[in-house]
């Protein structure tokens, strides 16, 4: 199969290979009709006047845009006409090669271009002349006359259109020779239209010269038309062109490929010779510059446009149009003159207040030598489109960013470091590993819970750099959890990765200055590798963890992962036994963390806190035992031992008449029960505590789980007098609105946002929007996590009633509390009673 060739354009200096012969035969066809009339010049009267008619007749061509064809109307025919009837054969080529020649000059056309023009019409003409002496002669202006007429028109356009199409075929190939061929069909029916109206001017004028009066009427009515009808439809054209600039940019303006579907089409609609896309350096986007030129392919990365022009259309805010018809700019004309340019607009990209950057347009090219107000507010139109897609297109850009780096550090984020695995883990080279090293940093978070976590952040950013200096560049840093960052890369072995990761943790180690302080800073570092320890980027991940967890223990602060070290489910399993063992032998035991009104400093009531110490495994943490009771079914048991003990002290502080509240976690689980409701009534019962001396904090997301089917407990325990609270409220993906269809009289705002709102302007007002919500609807609100004076002042301000963190005391066993009530409270008398009131907080 033959493919279809494409011819390449040559340089516009092969016009001349058509423009000499051309030349060279208007002269000699000029000389021989010379001899045959050498009195041509007798008429010199005649033909200046048809001189300025065909002048005239030049300036008023008109194109007039039909779908995606440009239609040339022009009248040049008509004193075409008047001067083969009036003027010799000579005065004729003068005449007419005469009027190109200053149409060519006032248009400011190339040398190439203008004297192939001149060149051509002279011939032309000539062989039209020619023929025309062929001919018989013939009087008068009859029919005979009107055949000869239209002979030597018919002669002359079709050796203009023979000319064109074959300086076309030399300079851009055969193609586009046949394709101007094709598209100036339309023009040789105009010119036929042209000489019809010609001849019934000739015939009007020969009858009486006083007929040139009455014809200029529909001459004038004519051209006024002619304007109107190509204003019409250029108008239309520019506006179909805007609105297919504008789809193309919006389905290309959320990729890189908008400065390529942009400019050139700028270019050629604003008929410039230049059209830039110019965006200034913002954030992590450096500089853009890109400029499409005619009779260029591709785009160029300089333009010129000059450089203070461009500062005072970003200074102003507003286009800003310089040339010959803009006289508002004529102080910036100077900076046009010395850079060569005739011409230019430039429109500003606005993101919101902000410019960020412009589109430019350089030189007008074709009959509208200059641009005007009316390209202005195409430009604007077209640059408002521009900037939506710029600014889209780096939304998208940014989200896609946001989504695969951390926000803190700019590091890529866990799912980024997932993708890199697995395409690493894909491909397996002999006598390589692709390592990975977790480094967990040691002590930040006692850095968020002294100085906040505004110093934490700026500790974990410092981490962050020390680590993108210290890995080598074909390694990938990222951050994939509040202090653990890892790094993969390949190596040869277990045994280099081990040293690679000992090396970059002495190297990291070191001091650090967080604020006003200086901090020694350490890590743990946990090793895995494929294929040795995972198949899969999630199990590597897992199992770096394990290991670092374990290095934290090590002096030397490196830990390969193996076997033996269990996660924390396996260990879960493991104890599952000793739990029903713990719950049967009462070797659980409850702590009680106190709440304290912030108004008044009253200790009302305690927290419940079921805590157990294994005795191999040492203090096992509330969310594992907790986990574990409700996946082996002893959750319930759990729970009612929490409940009967805090039910046991309440009746004693009771007795010692200093009552107190008491609060017990529940879990939505146990509300799933429909008999828990039954056995709070007997414990209640049992123990003589009124039910508003109970407090039920069940975790907003938990109960949203199962919303539906706990309702009915809840609703038995409020009937019951019960006080019911929602814990970890925010935590959820719940609002205030569903706690009016709740039974439920207390909201406890959970400590995340209560620790960050002294320095997280978000975390403050989330807090004091809970507050004052939850007070609108006659609720209790409860802020835990309460660990500095700022906080508690904080929450006193906005109207915060009862806190409870370690600011006040920490979870107690019963005898310490004991204690603390007798030394940080002292008894006051209240109209309900006598209560502890604190004697200060330290």
């Amino acid at each position: 199969m033959v493919g279809r060739t494409t011819s390449r354009r040559r340089s516009p200096d092969y016009a001349w290979l058509v423009t000499g012969p051309l030349a060279l035969c208007a002269l000699a066809l000029t000389a021989a009709l010379w001899v045959v009339d050498e009195q041509w010049y007798k008429d010199w009267a005649a033909g200046l006047l048809i001189f300025a008619l065909y002048v005239v007749a030049q300036l008023a061509t008109f194109s007039i845009a039909i779908r995606r064809s440009a239609l040339d109307v022009s009248v040049t025919e008509v004193p075409l006409v008047f001067a083969l009837f009036y003027l010799p054969p000579v005065m004729t080529i003068l005449v007419v090669t005469g009027g190109v020649l200053l149409r060519q000059l006032w248009g400011s056309f190339p040398p190439v271009k203008m004297w192939f023009n001149v060149a051509e019409v002279a011939a032309s003409i000539g062989v039209a002349l020619l023929v025309i002496e062929a001919l018989p002669k013939v009087e008068g202006t009859g029919p005979a006359m009107w055949g000869v007429i239209f002979t030597g028109v018919a002669v002359n356009v079709f050796m203009q259109l023979a000319c064109f199409v074959a300086v076309i075929s030399v300079v851009n190939g055969a193609p586009a020779g046949r394709d101007m061929f094709r598209a100036s069909l339309p023009n040789q029916v105009i010119a036929g239209i042209n000489v019809a109206i010609g001849l019934l001017f000739l015939i009007a004028l020969e009858e009486t010269k006083w007929s040139a009066l009455l014809l200029g009427v529909p001459v004038i009515a004519l051209v006024l038309l002619l304007r109107s009808f190509a204003g019409f439809f250029r108008q239309h054209r520019t506006l179909a062109d805007v609105y297919e600039l504008t789809q193309a940019i919006r389905d290309e303006g959320s990729n890189n490929a908008l400065p390529d579907v942009l400019l050139e089409r700028v270019r050629s609609l604003m008929r410039s010779e230049n059209a830039t896309l110019w965006l200034a350096p913002q954030e992590r986007y450096p500089e853009l510059l890109l400029t499409a030129k005619v009779d260029n392919k591709g785009l160029l990365d300089v333009s010129p446009v000059p450089g203070p022009i461009r500062d005072y259309t970003v200074q102003q805010q507003r286009p800003v149009a310089v040339g010959a018809q803009f006289p508002d700019t004529e102080h910036l004309r100077e900076h046009l003159r010395t850079a060569r340019v005739k011409d230019v607009l430039l429109v500003p990209l606005r993101s919101g207040q902000t410019t960020v950057g412009t589109l430019e347009v350089i030189n007008r090219v074709g009959d509208a030598r200059t641009f005007r107000d009316s390209d202005v507010q195409v430009l604007e139109t077209i640059a408002a489109h521009v900037a939506v897609a710029v600014e889209n297109s780096r939304l998208v850009d940014r989200l896609r960013h946001d989504a695969y780096h951390d926000r803190l550090t700019g590091m890529p984020n866990r799912r980024r470091v997932i993708d890199a695995l697995a395409e690493s883990t894909t491909v397996r080279a002999e006598g390589e590993v692709v390592a990975v090293m977790l480094f967990d940093v040691d002590g930040q978070r006692n850095v968020n819970e002294s100085m906040g976590h505004a110093a934490g952040d700026k500790l974990l950013a410092e981490v962050a750099a020390r680590l993108r200096g210290i890995a080598g560049s074909g390694a990938l840093v990222g951050r994939i959890g509040g202090d653990e960052f890892v790094v993969t890369l390949r190596t040869e072995s277990m045994e280099a990765t081990i040293e690679i990761a000992t090396q970059m943790r002495e190297r990291l180690r070191g001091t650090m200055a967080v604020g006003s302080l200086t901090l020694d800073v350490d890590t743990a570092v946990g090793v895995s590798v494929y294929p040795d320890h995972g198949s899969d980027p999630e199990t590597l991940l897992q199992r770096a963890e394990l290991a670092a967890n374990a290095a934290k223990a090590l002096p030397y602060g490196v830990q390969p992962f193996h076997p033996a070290l269990e996660s924390r489910a396996v260990r879960r399993l493991g104890i599952a036994a000793d739990l029903r063992r713990a719950l049967d032998n009462e070797q659980l035991e409850v702590y009680f963390q106190p709440k304290v009104t912030l108004a008044d400093r009253h200790v009302v009531g305690v927290e419940c806190l079921a805590r157990w110490v294994h005795p191999a495994h040492g203090e096992v943490a509330p969310e594992d035992f907790v986990a574990v009771a409700e996946h082996t079914g002893q959750l319930a048991r759990l729970t009612e031992v929490v409940l009967g003990a805090g039910l046991r002290r309440c009746r004693e502080w009771a007795d010692a008449d200093r009552p107190l509240s008491v609060a017990v976690n529940l879990s939505a689980r146990t509300l799933l029960d429909s008999r828990f409701p039954d056995l709070v009534e007997e414990l209640l019962v049992e123990h003589e505590v009124g039910p508003g001396q109970l407090t039920f904090e069940i975790s907003e997301p938990g109960m949203l789980n199962d919303i539906e089917r706990v309702l009915p407990s809840l609703y038995r325990l409020r009937d019951l007098g019960v006080r019911l609270s929602v814990d970890d409220f925010g935590t959820g993906a719940s609002s205030l609105a569903y706690l009016r269809q709740w039974p439920v009289h207390e909201v406890k705002i959970d400590d995340t946002f209560v620790q960050g709102m002294a320095t997280d302007s978000g975390d403050l007002a989330i807090v004091r929007a809970v507050v004052g919500l939850s007070r609108e609807f006659g609720l209790t609100v409860v802020a835990e996590g309460v660990e500095s004076e700022l906080t508690l002042g904080l929450l006193e301000e906005m109207g915060c009633e009862i806190g409870q963190g370690y600011l006040f005391s920490r979870p107690l066993p019963y005898e310490r509390l004991e204690a603390w009530l007798s030394a940080q409270t002292e008894p006051e008398s209240t109209p309900t009673g006598e209560v502890r009131r604190l004697r200060a907080v330290i």
